[in-house]
């Protein structure tokens, strides 16, 4: 299994990318999204990547996160959703639009993602709505673009990556934990983070804690 690839951007396309790793160049698929974030050809690139098997073709997809590569997996899961489907949402929505929309029940923003009707697009939701606190909590850094030294000599090709932190993926990650050390359900959680989300994007640790209780918090 091929997890993770680093390499030089030869070639970038609709949909994706010609990695050089070593002299072997790999087809690696990527979301709308995740092509958009990568730099220009000639640069080095760091990406998770999943490799999907069938009967006549092997395909590898590739990812600026752990937390994109799970939502993957868990969306190729759901009936109906193949590779294809998944990278649509992956690329209008993204990692955190997905867990947002899962957890607020919003198929309708799920079925914004080209060629996806809603029938599909509400069995993700009802299918993965007890996914979604796992993913949301997993804080997982993105895979920065590789420094210099992909070629240098003919070993394998060393890399020198530096992780970005995402500071929302953190904060979300923190309140799951401070909200279930609290009590309530994973799911519950999970919900009332989404909504102070949608409320503010930027919102830290704290202010996210806060604005999730005072949605939990009984109404009357």
């Amino acid at each position: 299994m091929i997890g993770r690839l680093t390499g030089r951007l030869e070639y970038s396309g609709q949909d994706h990318i010609i990695l050089d790793v070593c002299g072997v160049g790999y087809i690696v698929y990527c979301s709308e999204r995740t092509l958009s974030g990568l730099p220009g050809c000639g640069e080095v690139v760091a990406l998770y990547t999943e490799l999907v098997v069938r009967e006549d073709i092997l395909q590898l997809f590739g990812f600026l996160s752990l937390a994109e590569k799970e939502w993957h997996r868990l969306l190729m899961s759901v009936q109906g959703v193949g590779a294809k489907a998944s990278m649509a949402i992956l690329g209008t929505l993204g990692p955190d639009g997905i867990t947002r929309a899962i957890a607020l029940g919003d198929w309708n923003a799920v079925k914004a993602a080209k060629g996806l009707g809603p029938k599909t697009a509400q069995r993700v939701v009802n299918e993965l709505k007890d996914k979604a606190p796992s993913v949301m909590a997993m804080g997982t850094p993105s895979v920065a673009n590789a420094s210099d030294g992909i070629g240098a000599s003919p070993r394998v090709a060393v890399s020198t990556t530096v992780t970005n932190t995402s500071d929302t993926s953190f904060a979300q990650a923190d309140a799951m934990s401070a909200l279930s050390n609290l009590g309530y359900l994973p799911s519950e959680a999970a919900t009332a983070i989404a909504e102070a989300m949608a409320q503010d994007q930027g919102a830290d640790t704290n202010m996210l804690i806060r604005s999730a209780l005072k949605i939990l918090a009984p109404k009357g």
